[in-house]
């Protein structure tokens, strides 16, 4: 007989949170067949170059202020989706996820849980906000310096 495991609401908002980014709370919740799950981590090396890219060939590059804001939305996203499992309801999430489990009580809501929403908030905020400015900030004096070029 195949037990099948509970899938713990906590844990999945938490890796969600911490390991969003390598995609761990959908390998978590849907096993290694997933293909969301190995996207994840493709976006966020791109970001990560992008952030490399600029250590390297400094803000001024071009390629840099597209590919930083996709760690920042892969950041972003997984934090919201960290806040998304974190909040939904006990009988929601064992209707998703423990559905074949017999008496499944790991649904339910507790500080930890509460505590993967907040840090979710707090850091998906700042990692949107952070690379949305970053990019546009760029772009915006790029253009200003192409216009004075050209008044010139």
């Amino acid at each position: 007989m195949h037990v099948i495991p509970k899938k713990n609401k906590t844990l999945a908002a938490w890796l969600a949170f911490i390991g969003g980014q390598l995609g761990l709370h959908r390998l978590y919740l849907y096993g290694l067949g997933d293909l969301w799950a190995w996207v994840h981590p493709v976006v966020a090396a791109l970001g990560w170059w992008g952030v490399e890219r600029v250590r390297t060939f400094g803000q001024d590059d071009q390629l840099a202020w597209v590919l930083v804001p996709l760690l920042g939305f892969t950041l972003a996203g997984t934090a919201v989706t960290a806040i998304y499992y974190g909040l939904m309801p006990s009988e929601k999430w064992n209707l998703l996820h423990n559905e074949a489990v017999a008496d499944a009580p790991s649904g339910n809501t507790n500080w930890l849980t509460i505590g993967a929403v907040v840090f979710a908030l707090l850091f998906g905020t700042i990692a949107l906000m952070s690379s949305i400015v970053f990019s546009f900030q760029r772009y915006f004096e790029y253009q200003v310096e192409e216009a004075r070029k050209i008044s010139q």
